[in-house]
C-alpha cells in the first residue's frame, strides 16, 4: 500500500526512502495511520484516474478529489493538509507531484493527440 503513493512523488528517491522508513519503523501500522494513508492513496488514485475524464461522473470524481487535495483547509482532521502532516509528508510537495502526474494511468498521448493503451 505505502509503495503505491510514490507515483505522486515523481521518483524523488530521498523522499521516497524517508516515507518508506516511516512506515517500516514498526512491524504493524496502527489502524488509524493505515486509514489515513488509505484516504490519501484513494484521493491520489481518483485525481490521476479521472484527470482527463470527459463524462459527467468522471469529471465530478476528479473535481471532488481536486477540491480536497488542492484545498488549504486545516480545520478538519481529515483535511488534506492534516492527512499529509500526520503521515510526515509535505502537502505542497504532494500537490506538485499530483499536478505533474499524467492523467488516466496506462494511457499515452501520441503526436496526433489520439489516446492508446500503453503496452
Amino acid at each position: 500500500m505505502a509503495e503505491n503513493i510514490f507515483t505522486i512523488m515523481n521518483g524523488d528517491t530521498s523522499t521516497t526512502q524517508q516515507f518508506l522508513d516511516t512506515f517500516r519503523r514498526s512491524e504493524h501500522l496502527e489502524p488509524e495511520r493505515a486509514l489515513i494513508a488509505a484516504i490519501l492513496e484513494d484521493a491520489a488514485h481518483e485525481y490521476r484516474k479521472y484527470k482527463g475524464a470527459r463524462g459527467p461522473e468522471g469529471k465530478e470524481r476528479f473535481r471532488a478529489a481536486q477540491r480536497w487535495i488542492m484545498g488549504n483547509r486545516d480545520d478538519w482532521i481529515f483535511a488534506f493538509n492534516n492527512v499529509c502532516e500526520l503521515l510526515g509528508l509535505n502537502p505542497d510537495y504532494v500537490r506538485r507531484g499530483l499536478r505533474g502526474a499524467k492523467g488516466k494511468e496506462g494511457t499515452t498521448r501520441h503526436h496526433h493527440g489520439a489516446r492508446r493503451r500503453a503496452a
